[in-house]
């Protein structure tokens, strides 16, 4: 009984909690809508929070959706590209653009480009759209651009919607002219950015409107409690950026995580500004992206004074040197390292490895820094969730016993092999390799990721199948093999249902492809309810690993 009100809608808030948990498992919700009509008033603004996110790479009908909801004249001046083929209905059944909650000027003009392409491409057939002529000049096309981007937001503002998140990219002339469309629209409409909490900057050039819009959002916004700065032109030559960044940091009331991203010479004076009394007690999470440490010397001064600091990500940073080691050394409070993500290593870490003990959950080690880096992990971290790792002959052992060490936790791995195969081109050592890897993977994996030579993947695959992987995804390192091995996948994922998501780049009937573009195959994948899903897309990029 109590099953059948839940699904006829008469728990309408424990109904709502069970469909928050699928929060972008875009599958999943899509199903819901086809539940009934609570289900689907539940699910859709879930679908549509968010959707210049999702990645699907020909599905842009949410695009011309949006484009129903244009002005007359918005529509008069679309006329003047497109052809409408008046197949949309003139009323929807939801207001979808009222749902948007995320917005990120990248990828809302990338995927706008990438529509523009698909209805010059396809003439109408997979769209209700067609280019009136295909030979547009850049210029027009630009136009075009600038015009759809102008359009959503003024269609945003209209609807009067409150965002929780806004990012804005600026690294090339698009995006630019995007931006400078919607410049004096955005300064019109504080609304808009009254109460966002993520807010993320990542600006390889500074412009006018760029630096009015940053004094902007310095006068409206002080509830952003998740700030990313990916700033690689400060580097002192833009003292009035640094004192707007600055002042924006020590106004935010509840600021609970930051980054400070590409620029190698962090300005101390962003740093010194988490002293203020409001970052003191409320930040949390701090992120050092692609950082030189040279010449930052007040490290310890500033974690000393942070009361609530819970995790410290380094990721891709420079000039983890002895002085820093020592800055390290004399921070008074425990020094809670979540992430260590090297490309190389300057120094002996094992005093950074051995202060952060078991607060160390993402690692990824380097391929000339095995052998120092894993007997210091083995002794001192026993928390690891996330590890990637590049095999090297001289250390097979050692990654062998560290990952028996730690899989009781390890829920994220990433393999690279393909450097045992490529210089020394042993296969058969190869192959021992995967095999003993098979065997001691853990139970369960939310994700595995693994760069191999096609050849060893059937002995990869009969010694791993005790191991349930949730989203696995496979990559082929060589160009030049001929080795067909969808035969293998079919026989020892497909049948014995041991992932949920699968992505794979290899070689499938005699041709380098990526599995999720074979249409049949992927049907077949799903009757055993697996979703085969786009290899590039499949990749967790660390940086976005770590700041969900």
């Amino acid at each position: 009984m109590a099953c059948l009100k839940f699904f006829s809608g008469d728990l309408p808030e424990l109904l709502n909690e069970v469909i928050q948990y699928f929060h972008y498992d875009y599958k999943t919700l899509h199903s819901c809508i086809l539940v009934n009509r609570l289900w689907c008033r539940l699910a859709i603004p879930l679908l549509w929070e968010d959707p210049f996110s999702i990645k699907s790479p020909k599905n842009y009908r949410f695009i011309e959706i949006y484009l129903s909801n244009f002005s007359n004249d918005d529509k008069t001046k679309l006329n003047e590209y497109v052809i409408h083929n008046d197949i949309f209905p003139s009323n929807t059944l939801f207001n979808y653009p009222k749902f948007i909650q995320h917005l990120d000027t990248y990828k809302v003009c990338n995927t706008i480009g990438k529509w523009i392409t698909s209805i010059s491409i396809t003439r109408g057939q997979h769209s209700n759209y067609s280019m009136r002529n295909i030979n547009l000049s850049a210029s027009q096309i630009s136009n075009f651009t600038n015009l759809i981007f102008k359009s959503f937001f003024l269609i945003f503002i209209k609807n009067e919607v409150n965002l929780h998140s806004f990012g804005i990219t600026i690294d090339s002339y698009k995006e630019t002219e995007c931006f400078d469309t919607t410049f004096e629209l955005i300064l019109q409409n504080t609304n808009f950015f009254f109460n966002i909490k993520n807010l993320t900057l990542d600006l390889i050039e500074i412009t006018d409107n760029i630096t009015k819009f940053l004094e902007f959002l310095c006068s409206n916004c002080n509830s952003i409690s998740s700030f990313h700065f990916l700033l690689p032109i400060i580097n002192n030559s833009h003292p009035i950026i640094e004192k707007i960044l600055s002042q924006m940091i020590k106004l935010q009331e509840n600021l609970k995580k930051i980054t400070f991203g590409y620029d190698y010479s962090t300005p101390l004076s962003l740093l010194l500004s988490l002293k203020n009394p409001n970052c003191s007690n409320t930040l949390n999470t701090i992120i050092f992206y692609s950082i030189d440490f040279r010449n930052i010397n007040i490290l310890s001064e500033l974690f000393n004074h942070l009361n609530v600091l819970e995790s410290i990500h380094i990721v891709y940073c420079y000039f983890l040197d002895s002085k820093f080691i020592q800055q390290i050394n004399n921070v008074t409070k425990p020094f809670k390292l979540k992430s260590l993500i090297l490309n190389h290593i300057d120094e002996l870490l094992d005093p950074l490895i051995q202060k952060s003990g078991n607060y160390l959950e993402n690692f990824r080690i380097p391929k000339f820094g095995l052998q120092q880096l894993l007997q210091p992990i083995k002794l001192y971290c026993s928390n690891i969730k996330f590890l990637s790792i590049q095999l090297h002959y001289k250390n097979i052992n050692l990654i062998f016993d560290l990952i028996k060490n730690i899989k009781q936790n390890l829920d994220y791995l990433i393999i690279d092999s393909s450097i045992i195969f490529q210089v020394f081109g042993d296969i058969k050592f190869n192959s021992t390799v995967l095999q003993n890897l098979g065997q001691i993977l853990p139970l369960k994996l939310e994700y595995l990721n693994l760069i191999i030579n096609e050849s060893d993947l059937e002995i990869f695959l009969k010694n791993s199948q005790n191991t349930f992987i949730k989203k696995l995804a496979i990559r082929n390192a060589k160009d030049d093999g001929s080795q067909d091995i969808l035969p293998y996948i079919k026989e020892y994922i497909m049948k014995k249902k041991r992932v949920k998501y699968l992505a794979i780049s290899g070689i499938f009937h005699e041709k380098s492809v990526d599995l999720f573009s074979l249409k049949d195959e992927v049907k077949e994948f799903q009757l055993y309810d697996i979703q085969v899903l786009n290899y590039n897309d499949s990749v967790i990029d660390v940086y976005d690993f770590i700041i969900k």
